[in-house]
């Protein structure tokens, strides 16, 4: 769900034919969703219902959609970020409140999404100590899709694998300062990979269609992320991952994020979560923490 890297960083192209090779034995074995017959207005039974997955609180996408006729929500309690100084030495802090992704399940494979970033402050200090600027507002909106192409039923022994492809639309909400006030987006395509009984391999690889910050047109960002995800017991996991982002603007070059955090399961539909990225090249933000919660409903 965090796009503040944008998104191991492998090459775009390989990912994407490994996710759709690894695919053709799970869509061969493939014995047909439990859920099939179910849509948005013929709401899968709980008793018939996926395991509960999340997108949050990694950078990394996961490539499950939500179970049809449910909604499930993600949400920021706060998600605070501090850049490193940029050239002219100044340094951004931003504190992101309630930010939720509003999933609903609309097909067995297919999902809507729209994340809502309703409070987010700026805070900016200048070289002079005496120069500050602070913003405060409602940020972009996003609206988005996943489909699931495998996985969402067969993701169950190690050697499992799932793909799914999300393309997404950043929406101006006000010209406030903070809500970016053009329109923009792009593809992402997550895949996983079950390696044992409780760790995971989780894998991302992502095209922003992003403006340019000082002449008129866009261009194209890549982001790749890859992840690993160990359940320590049945309600507590963790996972470390690494970011990056290329093909941005930054005179100082690409972003390269390291992370990691914790979720806690305190019901069968509902998690708690803590996460730190720090950055690892001039050009990252110097750390991002973050803590939030999520429900199916």
């Amino acid at each position: 769900m965090q796009h503040a890297t944008g998104r191991l960083s492998w090459a775009p192209f390989p990912l994407l034919a490994l996710g759709l090779l690894s695919g053709g034995a799970s869509l061969a074995a493939e014995p047909g969703s439990g859920s099939g017959e179910y849509n948005l207005f013929n709401p899968t039974p709980a008793r018939l219902m996926r395991d509960f997955n999340t997108d949050r609180p990694s950078i990394t996408e996961g490539p499950f959609t939500v179970d049809p006729g449910h909604l499930q929500t993600e949400s920021d309690f706060v998600n605070f970020t501090q850049s490193k100084p940029d050239p002219d030495g100044t340094v951004t802090t931003t504190n992101q409140y309630s930010g939720t992704n509003f999933r609903l399940g609309v097909t067995s494979d297919l999902e809507l999404n729209f994340i809502l970033q309703p409070y987010t402050t700026v805070r900016t200090r200048m070289v002079d100590p005496t120069s500050k600027t602070w913003m405060a507002g409602i940020d972009t909106a996003q609206l988005r899709a996943k489909y699931n192409f495998f996985g969402n039923d067969t993701y169950k022994n190690p050697g499992a694998t799932a793909f799914a492809v999300i393309p997404f639309v950043n929406i101006p909400t006000t010209h406030n300062g903070i809500s970016q006030d053009h329109v923009d987006g792009g593809l992402i395509f997550p895949f996983a990979l079950k390696l044992t009984d409780k760790a995971d391999l989780s894998a991302m690889t992502e095209f922003d269609y992003v403006k340019n910050e000082m002449t008129s047109g866009y261009h194209v960002e890549y982001v790749n992320t890859g992840g690993v995800s160990y359940q320590l017991t049945d309600k507590l996991g963790t996972y470390v991952e690494i970011a990056t982002r290329f093909g941005n603007e930054s005179p100082f070059g690409g972003i390269v994020m390291a992370g990691g955090g914790f979720t806690y399961k305190l019901a069968d539909n509902l998690q708690v979560d803590i996460v730190m990225n720090v950055g690892l090249t001039r050009a990252s933000d110097r750390v991002n923490v973050l803590t939030g919660i999520s429900k199916r409903y």
